[in-house]
């Protein structure tokens, strides 16, 4: 009954919204697809997280910005993009504070929960936030006189866990049953990968960390059934970027921005609901605060995604890729519902070029010495090319791992030309800074020069990296 008052005064624009007010859960999850059975995954063991679908919206076309942890989640704290921030380089870090959400949610009378993993590119002052307590162990620390928003970050999933030794790979996945781990032979692979046993195993333990994260989340929900806080709890699920595995990290492909998104919200969102509009990263930011009953400021670029409020969906969404650590390219990309478009302003240079966080993964090992060995099918060898093209274009509909590029095919070329226009109006009129080199940003005094501070030793380890294959 509380929740349909709030649903009425939402969408009233009522000024008496002030109690009550729903409490709000987010649950992040590391370096995820939206690699969940309720999403139809043939592979995934995910019991907890399908059943919290049944329980409200699952949205089908979800895309982050950046197709890496940093810059995804500047956009998130913030509602903005970081190409406009200036937070768009991984491991940049801008030189003050900008205004975050959670700055509004806590002037509209929320108190907020935010432990663990921050990550934002920039630094944050102290008392950010009401508590960095893990909320999930200590509920005492969440108020019972005010609504609350209470985050929480899993990272049992993220890239590093898929080649974690094999002690930190059992402790992640204790509470598997044996039938819940996936056989090795039968994991479905990427057309762009080699078949091989390395990149099996990496798959099946990205696979296997999908389900502990579930037993992870199946906790969160109970304990508020148990606190009886889920009839007034908004909870959603999302992933921060694509799967951890090359080629899907830090690329503007599906496979890099494509996130599974989850919303329950009892008495608004029916349950059951599939929603197909494209919804962006940005979009959380201006949802949060119009559920709290705060003005949405004018320099948040999302659209509220859901609830009495929702606002018409994009025609496109957009995601962007910088510098990854100490390697540089810059790319950005445009989504519609079927076709996506990217573009290289770097053609000059390989997509494999060499990083040195990237080339621990044991996929990335193999898929290199095979691509040296000569080994490699037509598809497999896309991913080692010695240069770029400028523009590609996939149709999602046919080709979902966008491996065969329409650019250049008369048949779409109506299709090109939209999108090109379309990612040139967003880069305009968001003003993207990703033209503006590094060292005049550092000059201007927008961000800090952390590459040459945090990267130099890894530089000095490759700094041409290896030849191309």
């Amino acid at each position: 009954m509380r929740y349909l008052v709030t649903a009425v005064l939402l969408a009233a624009g009522s000024p008496a919204l002030a109690q009550p007010r729903p409490n709000i859960v987010l649950i992040g999850a590391e370096d995820i697809s939206p690699s969940l059975g309720c999403y139809g995954d043939p592979d995934a063991v995910t019991p907890n997280l399908d059943r919290f679908a049944t329980q409200g919206a699952r949205f089908t076309r979800a895309f982050t910005h950046a197709p890496v942890c940093a810059p995804s989640r500047s956009g998130l704290i913030t509602g903005v993009y970081p190409t406009t921030l200036g937070t768009h380089h991984m491991r940049s870090k801008l030189a003050r504070t900008p205004d975050l959400f959670v700055d509004y949610l806590r002037k509209a009378g929320y108190f907020v929960a935010w432990p663990g993993k921050t990550d934002f590119n920039f630094d944050l002052p102290k008392a950010w936030v009401d508590t960095t307590q893990d909320w999930t162990k200590n509920p005492a620390v969440l108020p019972t006189d005010r609504p609350w928003f209470a985050y929480i970050n899993y990272t049992v999933t993220h890239e590093s866990q898929v080649r974690a030794t094999p002690e930190a790979y059992a402790r992640n996945t204790a509470r598997l049953k044996p039938e819940e781990k996936r056989d090795r032979g039968r994991v479905a692979l990427p057309p762009y990968y080699p078949d091989t046993p390395v990149v099996r195993e990496c798959v099946g333990k990205y696979h296997d960390n999908i389900t502990a994260l579930d037993y992870l989340v199946g906790d969160v929900l109970r304990l508020l059934d148990e606190r009886r806080w889920a009839e007034n709890t908004i909870v959603v699920f999302f992933g921060d970027h694509g799967w951890g595995l090359p080629r899907g990290k830090r690329w503007c492909y599906d496979s890099g921005t494509r996130i599974p998104l989850l919303v329950r919200w009892p008495g608004v969102v029916r349950p059951g609901t599939v929603r197909d509009d494209l919804t962006a990263f940005i979009d959380l930011a201006p949802t949060f605060l119009t559920i709290a009953g705060a003005a949405v400021p004018p320099h948040m670029q999302g659209r509220v995604f859901v609830g009495p409020r929702t606002g018409p969906a994009p025609e496109y969404v957009f995601s962007c890729r910088d510098r990854m650590d100490e390697t540089y390219d810059r790319i950005r990309s445009a989504r519609g519902p079927h076709f996506r478009y990217v573009r290289n302003f770097h053609p000059e240079l390989p997509y494999a070029q060499w990083l040195n966080y990237l080339d621990e993964m044991p996929v990335m090992k193999d898929w290199r010495r095979l691509a040296f060995a000569g080994t490699l099918t037509p598809t497999q060898r896309l991913f080692f090319a010695r240069t770029k093209p400028a523009e590609e274009l996939y149709d999602t509909r046919t080709d979902p791992h966008e491996v065969r590029n329409l650019a250049a095919d008369p048949a779409h070329a109506d299709t090109l030309r939209t999108m090109r226009g379309a990612l040139d109006r967003w880069m305009a009129d968001t003003k993207d800074l990703g033209a503006t080199p590094e060292r005049e940003l550092i000059a201007k005094g927008l961000v800090r020069d952390v590459l040459s501070t945090e990267y130099e030793a890894r530089l000095k380890l490759h700094p041409k990296g290896p030849p191309v294959p």
